[in-house]
């Protein structure tokens, strides 16, 4: 697994599972040749995305950031169209840290879609139950009452099976939610209630943008994906935090990346430091 050390704080990268998405879909209107450069696809069209959640561990708490695509939530025909090759295995990944999934004192999500909140329930015999027992799961008010009451777009994507066993465990936030060195902000774009995950520890800073820029590949702030419900929006965010990052030398993290996990870019683009995964 790989890691992230800073000062006071250390992210590791769980394996939360896979899938695969048209990646017409994933870079908008971009064209293919000049996205296909950046990020391959398979004969299908498709690109390889993780959803992997990253977990942050500092003075003794576990943070998660999202909860991954679960196990055993999808049916062979979402399976099928959703290009889903591997299930969760984020007890595993804990496992082998020590933990288990009592040890999650928090569940950041950034949003709701089926692929980053599928991993928070699962099936214990006829009904759903928390994955996280112990953990509380904080999101934007505004992407919790679009889960519970999704529109004609979004109710592809916001599954009651995904909600209704945490209902009681969730906390929700306007503007921003923080606790010490971590910040939740609301930015919208991608779904109205997106956020974004800032974490300043020291000389360090740390940009999780989730899917206004789900991989590398998305570094353009033009470059959003057709999947975004207010696509102005992910680009004013985009813009935004891209260059506060860029005036710190931030690390940018990625959950859906399949080739790094963390890079570094100079004010022209460059890329400067990288943490890939392991493949």
């Amino acid at each position: 697994m790989e890691t992230l050390q800073l000062t006071n704080c250390k992210l590791t990268w769980l394996n939360g599972g896979v899938n695969n998405l048209d990646g017409g879909a994933m870079f908008g209107v971009v064209p293919k040749p000049l996205w296909i450069k950046k990020y391959p696809c398979n004969e299908k069209n498709q690109i390889e995305l993780r959803t992997d959640p990253i977990l942050i561990q500092m003075n003794g708490t576990n943070f998660l950031i999202d909860s991954g695509i679960g196990k055993g939530k999808l049916s062979e025909k979402q399976r099928r169209n959703f290009g889903a090759e591997e299930e969760s295995k984020l007890e595993e990944s804990l496992e082998k840290l020590g933990l288990t999934l009592l040890d999650i004192d928090y569940v950041l999500m950034t949003h709701l879609h089926f692929d980053h909140a599928c991993g928070l329930t699962k099936t214990d015999g006829s009904e759903y139950v928390p994955v996280f027992p112990n953990a509380k799961i904080i999101v934007n008010r505004t992407e919790w009452d679009e889960m519970r009451q999704p529109n004609i777009r979004s109710k592809s994507t916001y599954w009651k099976e995904n909600w209704e066993a945490v209902a009681g465990k969730v906390e929700v936030f306007e503007k921003e939610w923080s606790m010490g060195i971590l910040k939740l902000i609301h930015t919208g774009g991608h779904s109205d209630g997106h956020s974004i995950i800032v974490l300043e520890d020291e000389k360090d800073t740390v940009i999780h943008m989730a899917d206004i820029m789900p991989t590398h590949a998305h570094q353009n702030v033009l470059w959003v994906m057709a999947y975004d419900d207010y696509p102005m929006n992910s680009i004013a965010a985009k813009q935004k935090w891209t260059q506060y990052g860029l005036n710190c030398n931030a690390w940018f993290t990625f959950y859906h990346d399949t080739y790094y996990r963390a890079v570094k870019w100079d004010k022209d683009g460059n890329l400067t430091e990288s943490i890939r995964r392991e493949r």
